[in-house]
């Protein structure tokens, strides 16, 4: 296709009458020679620029090839190799993971209990009698009681051992006689990825109908920072890095497993950005992040993070006029010190903190994210504004356990009633435009 520019000047038409018969002749001689040549030097100029053309042209005539010198190579193609093989090793421990919810019934008031959401999870670890199941947080959450449903269809009763909001992470244990014919999956080390590397992912896209779903791309990119939300109140918790995929992902695959063509994990499937206009675009919590989670949800019942032992929310999210009386509309407001570290240190409800160690703090979030890149018991330095006065305060970090988001209604391992009465979602959609959860 063309353009067309009006300031071109248009082009001198010579017409055939004035050149007469004459011009033809010219143009006949001249094409004659020209295709005379041509045909004379095809069989040097073929087989230099075309050789595979030159070579098939000769062996459908009937004759040799050997005057074109082009190399013959054969192709084999293994259909059991790659995807397939990592498919037939791993399926095996990838699970449906439904869950459950409790509510009474209006005519009758009497409890009644419905299935409320369903995801995938993936057997990682056994120890005695129990197999473990890791999955996101967000697909238990909510819920009254969980089921899993083996690759053979088989329903199994399971028990959330502990939940983890700020990495979306949960582990579910079953009897370990439901993986008797295959081993646990093997963790990759995911600071080893390397972005263009395959991606497989299998898991329950839209329900059971689907089961074991498999899709393939590669990934994408890694440390990607993104959200992580609690689905219920859609508060952002903290801001963690994920490994970006272009394999499908869809409501369902929550919980599943991310693999390397090894057939080992390499991230925990989490969430996908739909914006219009947006494709392929998957996240995945990383291997490393998901094996030292489940490992404290395994041994623990909860996961342990840095903290400053306070109760705090945004600045933002109080109305104009009703927050605190401070130069700045940003950075988080003290609710309540719950710690004595920080009772110690000196920070007192209302005061606002801006800062920690010279970094911005905007927020809750940002403050979570700042916080888990400390260690426990390391000394920090806190700015803060306390009305108009601008101050700095020392104060330590400390642990934070993480809470089970489990219904009350639901008792864990240990015995315990859980305390967050959260809803269910589905899988949780990055929005470009929106917010984590949108």
């Amino acid at each position: 296709m063309g353009f067309y520019r009006p300031d071109q000047p248009k082009s001198k038409t010579v017409s055939w009458k004035k050149q007469g018969w004459r011009g033809i002749g010219v143009v006949v001689l001249s094409a004659l020679v020209g295709s005379g040549a041509t045909l004379a030097l095809m069989p040097v100029i073929l087989p230099s620029m075309y050789p595979q053309v030159a070579a098939q042209a000769s062996l459908a005539s009937g004759g040799s090839n050997s005057g074109f010198n082009v190399p013959q190579s054969t192709v084999n193609v293994n259909i059991s190799d790659g995807i397939t093989q990592v498919v037939k090793k791993v399926e095996p421990d990838v699970v449906a993971v439904v869950n459950y919810t409790t509510s009474r019934n209006f005519f009758t008031n009497q409890p009644q209990t419905q299935e409320a959401d369903l995801g995938s999870g993936v057997y990682f670890y056994h120890s005695g009698n129990n197999a473990y199941i890791v999955t996101n947080n967000h697909v238990v959450q909510g819920g009254t009681k969980v089921e899993i449903v083996l690759q053979s269809g088989k329903r199994v009763a399971g028990k959330v051992v502990g939940t983890d909001p700020f990495t979306d992470l949960a582990v579910i244990k079953i009897p370990a006689s439901n993986f008797s014919f295959t081993a646990p999956i093997q963790f990759a080390n995911s600071n080893d990825l390397q972005v263009g590397e395959p991606a497989i992912a299998i898991g329950n896209p839209m329900g059971l109908n689907f089961a074991d779903s498999v899709t393939a791309g590669i990934v994408s990119g890694d440390q990607r920072m993104m959200p992580v939300e609690n689905p219920s109140s859609q508060q952002t918790l903290d801001d963690q890095p994920v490994i970006q995929t272009d394999a499908a992902i869809n409501p369902g695959n929550s919980g599943g497993p991310l693999l390397n063509i090894q057939g080992q994990m390499i991230g925990i499937n989490c969430s996908k950005i739909v914006a219009t206009g947006f494709n392929g675009m998957g996240f995945a919590i990383p291997s490393n992040e998901v094996k030292n989670i489940a490992a404290q949800l395994v041994k623990n019942g909860y996961a342990i993070h840095p903290s400053i032992g306070i109760a705090a929310i945004d600045v933002s999210s109080i109305m104009p006029g009703y927050g605190p009386n401070v130069p700045v509309n940003y950075g988080v407001i003290v609710e309540s010190v719950l710690s004595q570290a920080a009772k110690k240190a000196g920070l007192r409800s209302g005061d606002v903190i801006v800062g920690l160690n010279g970094k911005t703090i905007t927020g809750v979030a940002s403050l979570r994210t700042a916080l888990f890149n400390m260690k426990i018991g390391q000394t920090v330095q806190l700015t803060i504004y306390r009305g108009n006065r601008r101050m700095n305060v020392s104060t330590q970090i400390t642990a934070e356990k993480s809470p089970n988001t489990t219904s009350p209604s639901y008792t864990n391992s240990s015995g315990s009633s859980n305390s967050a009465n959260l809803p269910s979602p589905g899988i949780p959609f990055v929005n470009p435009f929106a917010p984590f959860g949108g």
